[in-house]
């Protein structure tokens, strides 16, 4: 055999020893479309993931989502006419099962003050208003000097953190379990000291995607391209998406907690509708055993009685009380009526008969709040970050909408909000204490009477004012199928097209 043809059977035999290892793989492994292999250098190196589902982060619930009639369930007896009833669907999402405490507040702090020792400003920035205790004729000053700090309100709900704080919080959380995710992983090694003097050494999750934090690295993920290692991205599913507040919709469907009147798991029907978290209209419980009388939730049951009477308290509660006190509601969650009032992602408007967004309003996820924003850039293209080593962020303009369909503005807070030209319906200080810092707070709190306590009720706080009465829990959204990771539920629609069967 000459070597021009026995170069040539060696280059078939390469090419049929490529296709044979090609066709070992099974489909799971190969492209549906072009039949190319993954996750394989002899193929261009392009990863597909298995993926198992979201981890359910920290304090977290899955809140199956579906249709509701978001708004009152009960007389308006404010009549203030600002939550009209309306169908409305929220996707399934995440929520903290308790509000969050004194201690998961003092621990952000804490973290604050260690690796941001030389921005001061930025602990004080954070703390909560301990002085919304006080009051001219009432003495409340020892729950100014122990609320917050004394371990024996360890786990009853921050209050005093107004709506910016609460958002800060956010950011900070999924920064914090998002870096614990990539420890528990194998791939990142505990820095506890990160960032002392240095920003850049501080683990966020976008500048671990970016690649501006490199950290204590244990053993990165294989690189199927290079062969060698490469840091986590957004792709591989590992990463969490933002903990957030709820919007407001979210909040008065997990709060209403319809699942537990489902007729059976076959059917779409709910049997009876609610006015609070719980059945019925009775705010005691009916059941003949010890507890019979107690109140389903900490608030003000009359003038002057927050509490009952020494030697049976009623709720055991002059102000809060435990985060995990009492009964949660059919999704697991604690204290959706009573204990405190809480802060929502919404900017608050009031529905009137000029207001056709809101009476029409998305009947998908709906919200008010948008500010679209987009990365702030340096001349050469590269995202600035601030001194925290955070990302700056910057109002998209406005006439880099023109050629859109889907939205027109980037800031949406008063987009469609009832104002006539020339006629300014919430001109704040003027008209209406409402403006595009005004944000929505559901839930009665402590302070509260019965009212307050039903789901569909609204109220509204600027945002950068704490109170005694207002707290916060967080919230997530959830990827992928609705139902959660089994996601066993709804009509096989491929099998139903191959069984040829009608709906």
């Amino acid at each position: 055999m000459n070597m021009s043809a026995k170069v040539k059977w060696q280059y078939i035999l390469g090419c049929l020893l490529v296709l044979s290892a090609a066709s070992c793989k099974s489909n799971q492994d190969r492209s549906s479309n072009t039949g190319w292999v993954y996750n394989d250098q002899e193929w261009g190196g392009f990863e597909r993931h298995e993926y198992k589902g979201q981890e359910t982060g920290p304090n977290l619930v899955l809140i199956q989502g579906g249709t509701f009639n978001m708004g009152l369930t009960e007389e308006d007896v404010t009549f203030e006419w600002n939550n009209v009833p309306r169908r409305v669907t929220v996707s399934s999402f995440y929520m903290d099962e308790t509000e969050v405490t004194n201690i998961n507040y003092r621990e952000y702090l804490y973290w604050l003050s260690r690796v941001y020792p030389q921005y001061k400003e930025v602990y004080r920035k954070a703390l909560p208003d301990s002085l919304v205790w006080r009051e001219e004729l009432a003495y409340n000053e020892p729950y100014v000097e122990t609320y917050f700090r004394h371990p024996a309100y360890n786990d009853y709900p921050v209050v005093g953190v107004n709506w910016n704080q609460a958002n800060e919080y956010c950011v900070w959380r999924t920064d914090r379990v998002n870096e614990m995710l990539l420890i528990e992983k194998g791939i990142l090694n505990p820095t506890p000291q990160q960032g002392v003097g240095d920003t850049t050494g501080v683990f966020t999750t976008d500048s671990y995607l970016t690649g501006r934090y490199e950290g204590n690295v244990n053993q990165n993920l294989p690189d199927p391209v290079t062969g060698e290692g490469r840091r986590v991205q957004r792709e591989d599913g590992i990463l969490l998406p933002s903990y957030r507040l709820p919007t407001e919709a979210e909040w008065e469907y997990a709060a209403l907690a319809l699942i537990g009147n489902q007729s059976s798991p076959e059917d779409e029907m709910i049997t009876d509708r609610r006015i609070y978290p719980w059945d019925g209209n009775k705010m005691f419980y009916e059941r003949r055993d010890k507890y019979q009388g107690y109140k389903l939730a900490n608030f003000k049951r009359a003038k002057g009685d927050y509490m009952g009477m020494a030697g049976r308290l009623n709720d055991a509660g002059s102000i809060t009380v435990e985060v995990r006190k009492g009964w949660p509601n059919d999704f697991g969650l604690y204290n959706m009526a009573g204990n405190v009032s809480e802060w929502t992602l919404d900017v608050y408007r009031p529905m009137t008969a000029f207001t056709l967004s809101d009476a029409e309003n998305q009947d998908l996820n709906p919200y008010r709040g948008n500010v679209f924003k987009t990365y702030k850039l340096d001349e050469n293209g590269a995202r600035i970050v601030d001194s925290l080593g955070r990302f700056v962020l910057v109002q998209q303009a406005d006439s880099t909408l023109t050629e859109r369909e889907n939205y027109r503005t980037s800031d949406a807070r008063n987009y469609d909000d009832g104002d006539i030209a020339d006629i300014s319906y919430y001109d704040y200080g003027r008209y209406s204490l409402v403006n595009d810092s005004s944000r929505v707070i559901k839930g009665g709190s402590w302070a509260d009477r019965a009212y307050w306590l039903s789901p569909g009720t609204r109220r509204f706080k600027n945002q950068n004012r704490g109170d005694k009465t207002i707290g916060f829990r967080c919230a997530m959204t959830r990827v992928g199928g609705p139902e959660g990771n089994d996601d066993t539920g709804g009509i096989d629609f491929g099998k139903a097209a191959k069984t040829k069967r009608r709906y």
